[in-house]
Protein backbone atom coordinates (compact mmCIF):
# COMPACT_ATOMS: atom_id res chain seq x y z
CA UNK A 1 0.00 0.00 0.00
CA UNK A 2 2.93 2.33 0.71
CA UNK A 3 4.29 1.82 -2.79
CA UNK A 4 0.90 2.57 -4.36
CA UNK A 5 0.54 5.70 -2.23
CA UNK A 6 4.02 6.87 -3.20
CA UNK A 7 3.37 6.26 -6.89
CA UNK A 8 0.08 8.17 -6.76
CA UNK A 9 1.73 11.10 -4.97
CA UNK A 10 4.51 11.13 -7.58
CA UNK A 11 2.02 11.17 -10.47
CA UNK A 12 -0.06 13.82 -8.71
CA UNK A 13 2.99 16.07 -8.36
CA UNK A 14 4.10 15.44 -11.94
CA UNK A 15 0.67 16.55 -13.17
CA UNK A 16 0.82 19.74 -11.11
CA UNK A 17 4.38 20.43 -12.29
CA UNK A 18 3.36 20.08 -15.93
CA UNK A 19 0.46 22.50 -15.50
CA UNK A 20 2.47 25.17 -13.69
CA UNK A 21 5.64 24.64 -15.73
CA UNK A 22 3.84 25.00 -19.04
CA UNK A 23 2.04 28.07 -17.72
CA UNK A 24 5.34 29.70 -16.74
CA UNK A 25 6.91 28.85 -20.11
CA UNK A 26 4.00 30.31 -22.09
CA UNK A 27 3.10 33.19 -19.76
CA UNK A 28 3.77 35.89 -22.38
CA UNK A 29 1.89 34.12 -25.19
CA UNK A 30 -1.30 33.45 -23.18
CA UNK A 31 -2.01 29.99 -24.46
CA UNK A 32 -3.16 26.69 -23.02
CA UNK A 33 -1.69 23.46 -24.32
CA UNK A 34 -3.36 20.06 -24.49
CA UNK A 35 -0.61 18.89 -22.13
CA UNK A 36 -2.03 21.14 -19.42
CA UNK A 37 -5.47 19.63 -19.88
CA UNK A 38 -4.14 16.07 -19.72
CA UNK A 39 -2.00 16.94 -16.70
CA UNK A 40 -5.04 18.44 -14.96
CA UNK A 41 -6.91 15.18 -15.49
CA UNK A 42 -3.90 13.24 -14.18
CA UNK A 43 -3.81 15.36 -11.02
CA UNK A 44 -7.57 15.13 -10.57
CA UNK A 45 -7.71 11.34 -10.91
CA UNK A 46 -4.65 10.67 -8.77
CA UNK A 47 -5.95 13.09 -6.14
CA UNK A 48 -9.27 11.26 -5.97
CA UNK A 49 -7.44 7.94 -5.68
CA UNK A 50 -5.28 9.32 -2.88
CA UNK A 51 -8.38 10.45 -1.00
CA UNK A 52 -9.94 7.02 -1.49
CA UNK A 53 -6.85 5.35 -0.04
CA UNK A 54 -6.64 7.74 2.91
CA UNK A 55 -10.38 7.68 3.61
CA UNK A 56 -9.74 4.85 6.04
CA UNK A 57 -7.86 7.30 8.28
CA UNK A 58 -8.46 10.85 9.38
CA UNK A 59 -9.21 13.09 6.38
CA UNK A 60 -9.96 16.83 6.44
CA UNK A 61 -13.09 16.82 4.27
CA UNK A 62 -13.27 20.60 3.99
CA UNK A 63 -9.72 20.76 2.63
CA UNK A 64 -10.46 17.94 0.19
CA UNK A 65 -13.62 19.74 -0.99
CA UNK A 66 -11.69 22.97 -1.58
CA UNK A 67 -8.96 21.13 -3.46
CA UNK A 68 -11.52 19.23 -5.53
CA UNK A 69 -13.30 22.44 -6.53
CA UNK A 70 -9.98 24.04 -7.49
CA UNK A 71 -8.95 20.95 -9.47
CA UNK A 72 -12.26 20.93 -11.34
CA UNK A 73 -11.84 24.64 -12.13
CA UNK A 74 -8.32 23.99 -13.45
CA UNK A 75 -9.55 21.09 -15.60
CA UNK A 76 -12.46 23.14 -16.98
CA UNK A 77 -10.26 26.15 -17.79
CA UNK A 78 -7.61 23.90 -19.36
CA UNK A 79 -10.27 22.16 -21.44
CA UNK A 80 -11.68 25.45 -22.72
CA UNK A 81 -8.22 26.85 -23.40
CA UNK A 82 -6.85 23.82 -25.23
CA UNK A 83 -10.03 23.62 -27.30
CA UNK A 84 -9.58 27.24 -28.40
CA UNK A 85 -5.90 26.62 -29.11
CA UNK A 86 -6.78 23.55 -31.19
CA UNK A 87 -9.22 25.59 -33.27
CA UNK A 88 -6.64 28.30 -33.86
CA UNK A 89 -8.63 30.82 -31.83
CA UNK A 90 -6.88 33.18 -29.42
CA UNK A 91 -6.93 32.26 -25.75
CA UNK A 92 -7.70 35.11 -23.39
CA UNK A 93 -5.02 36.10 -20.94
CA UNK A 94 -7.40 35.53 -18.03
CA UNK A 95 -8.18 31.98 -19.10
CA UNK A 96 -4.51 31.11 -19.62
CA UNK A 97 -3.57 32.54 -16.24
CA UNK A 98 -6.54 30.85 -14.56
CA UNK A 99 -5.14 27.43 -15.49
CA UNK A 100 -1.70 28.02 -14.00
CA UNK A 101 -2.77 30.31 -11.18
CA UNK A 102 -5.51 28.03 -9.88
CA UNK A 103 -3.15 25.05 -10.05
CA UNK A 104 -0.60 27.03 -8.04
CA UNK A 105 -3.27 27.99 -5.49
CA UNK A 106 -4.29 24.33 -5.25
CA UNK A 107 -0.69 23.39 -4.54
CA UNK A 108 -0.51 26.09 -1.87
CA UNK A 109 -3.69 24.76 -0.23
CA UNK A 110 -2.16 21.28 -0.21
CA UNK A 111 1.04 22.37 1.45
CA UNK A 112 0.05 25.30 3.67
CA UNK A 113 -3.30 24.13 5.07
Amino acid sequence: MTLLNGLLVLLHLVGAAIIVGTWVCTIKRSTVSPDQFHASLLSLVTGLLLVAIHEMGDVNHVKIAVKLLLALAVAAAAFLGQRRTGRGEPVSTGLAHAVGGLALINMAVATLW
